[in-house]
């Protein structure tokens, strides 16, 4: 199977998605919190690996970064490179072969991680094109709550409580997802599906040491109905994505 992914064919959708969406949970959510921990200093190096259209980029580059941005998908850098603050390069996520060694001081790898097969590939790539205790910081879909057709939510209607079920989670596994929900079902791209401890033991494979973990739950609220103060409590325990940061050790 070919399992090389890349969101170019609907570059277009998901760039107005980004564009647009003023409430979305890249820029609602994801995005102060990935400043408030990145501490952008002006003149460092910031990679940002699986950049997309340069949403994420873009913004780091307002703080007086050098920003890099990199992605498999020329129709996404395409998008991306309107930016002129941005240096951007069509690459794989784990042959970066444009950067020198020890040449960044902060990497991002932003909701991407999820749709890359060669995982410990770009690990071992970050950690060459790092400088010595350089970081990576890495935003997934929260493998716990968040595992492809495996974990959806549910309705306890004597307890009034809406509650999140899983069918599976310590196999790793692999499924096919609709890029763009409500459009062409034939454009799929493939999402894996990795427990914690698959991170955790990547990452220290490659000579890094995860120095802080936050989960983000949703900044959305329900609609006035009768289940929504359960669907409103329930987005507080459940948090969509998982935050990793990773020191360069070695």
């Amino acid at each position: 199977m070919n399992t090389k992914t890349s969101w170019g064919k609907v570059a277009g959708w998901y760039n107005n998605l980004l564009e647009k969406d003023e409430d979305s949970y890249q820029r609602m959510l994801i995005l102060p919190n990935l400043l408030r921990l990145l501490e952008i200093k002006k003149g460092e190096t910031i990679l940002d690996l699986a950049c997309g259209q340069g949403f994420f980029a873009g913004e780091f580059a307002k703080s007086g970064a050098k920003v890099i941005g990199a992605d498999i998908s020329p129709e996404l850098i395409e998008i991306a490179r309107k930016d002129n603050a941005v240096e951007y390069h069509v690459s794989e996520a784990d042959k970066l072969d444009f950067l020198a060694d020890q040449s960044v001081d902060k990497i991002t790898l932003i909701l991407s991680l999820q749709n890359m097969q060669n995982v410990q590939g770009v690990f071992g790539e970050a950690k060459r094109v790092l400088r010595p205790k350089g970081k990576l910081f890495m935003v997934l879909n929260h493998p716990s709550f968040r595992i492809p057709k495996q974990s959806s939510w549910g309705y306890d209607e004597a307890r009034k409580t809406q509650y999140r079920r899983l069918d599976g989670y310590l196999s790793e596994s692999l499924e096919r997802i609709q890029m763009h929900p409500g459009d062409n079902p034939g454009e799929k791209t493939i999402s894996f599906h990795r427990p914690l401890q698959f991170y955790f033991k990547a990452l220290n494979n490659k000579g890094f040491c995860i120095s802080k973990l936050e989960e983000w739950v949703s900044h959305k609220t329900s609609e006035t109905g009768p289940k929504k103060a359960a669907e409103d409590k329930a987005r507080h325990e459940f948090p969509l994505f998982l935050f990793l940061e990773a020191v360069k050790t070695c």
